[in-house]
């Protein structure tokens, strides 16, 4: 299986709840508990300005080629923007088309970094600076390889400018699970968003989503699913509400990866949120994500 990840998405943010670091703090674990070799992980291109623009306004995109953002923008971003942030978000998203090239020929591959989803085509805010998931859906459309994607996002937080982006598009199919009574305030409607209670538990998770995921890829029939492997829905995090333990959200990589297999429909995953008050927990999440990957590639 393909891993995509570059040194260059962990930028210098200073003292912030994002870790930017945990993408090569996952690499190393996975190298080191030897899950997977060295030779298993690809690095990116970026993608160009114009490749930006298939989802983003000229406008926005000239202002984060020319460090032109307001401060306005810039507060709304709630993470220090800077030119290298620009440039290693050009890269990640680079680095999710690349996990879809790879999820298409080869059933399943992961990005170690991406989902970002709550940049709007003329904004970015709630840390993401551009939509790396939609992006990638339009170069895709563009090159002829796909017609159909399903955005599935389990992070803990509503996919606001996902739901945005795709909204007047029924080719794109936008699944949103997130704990409703957080960040983002205004949630753009999607296709299927479900807003769960607070403190929400692996039992009544894993419940709804098994009984809806199948559904939802039989009335899409998608030709490629990103998911959006959120570790942010674990108890122990700083910005979420819900309460599922590391084996529940295990257990929910499972879920998603086995029920898009059985579909025979090919899975890009990236690691979107993760802020757990012991890092290390967040790191165990999304080396646990890969794990099934894993799994579900060799089953």
């Amino acid at each position: 299986m393909w891993i995509v990840w570059d040194p260059a998405y962990e930028v210098n943010i200073g003292p912030h709840v994002f870790p930017t670091r945990k993408y090569r703090l996952v690499r190393e674990r996975l190298l080191a508990e030897r899950v997977v070799p060295d030779a298993a992980f690809q690095r990116p291109s970026a993608v160009t300005d114009d490749d930006v623009r298939l989802v983003h306004t000229a406008d926005y995109v000239a202002k984060l080629v020319d460090n032109a953002l307001s401060l306005e923008e810039r507060l709304v971003l709630e993470v220090p923007f800077t030119p290298a942030l620009r440039a290693s978000m050009w890269l990640c998203a680079g680095g999710t088309f690349l996990t879809a090239r790879h999820a298409l020929a080869h059933g399943v591959a992961v990005h170690l970094g991406g989902g970002f989803h709550h940049a709007f085509p003329d904004h970015g805010e709630g840390f993401c600076l551009i939509n790396d998931v939609a992006i990638a859906v339009r170069m895709l459309q563009r090159d002829g390889a796909i017609a159909r994607a399903l955005v599935v996002d389990l992070d803990v937080h509503h996919g606001n400018g996902t739901a945005a982006i795709f909204a007047d598009d029924p080719r794109v199919y936008t699944f949103s699970m997130h704990q409703e009574h957080n960040y983002p305030f205004e949630k753009p409607p999607g296709d299927l968003d479900v807003g769960l209670e607070d403190a929400t538990d692996d039992a009544e998770y894993l419940e709804v989503l098994g009984r809806l995921l199948p559904r939802v890829i039989h009335s899409h029939r998608p030709e490629v699913l990103f998911y959006l492997a959120g570790a942010d829905p674990y108890a122990d995090d700083q910005l979420g509400g819900l309460a599922l333990t590391v084996r529940g959200l295990a257990a929910r990589d499972a879920l998603v990866l086995d029920t898009a297999r059985a579909a025979a429909v090919p899975v890009a995953v990236t690691l979107a949120g993760g802020y757990a008050r012991d890092e290390p927990d967040t790191v165990v999440i999304h080396c646990n994500t890969v794990r099934a990957a894993l799994r579900a590639e060799g089953a």
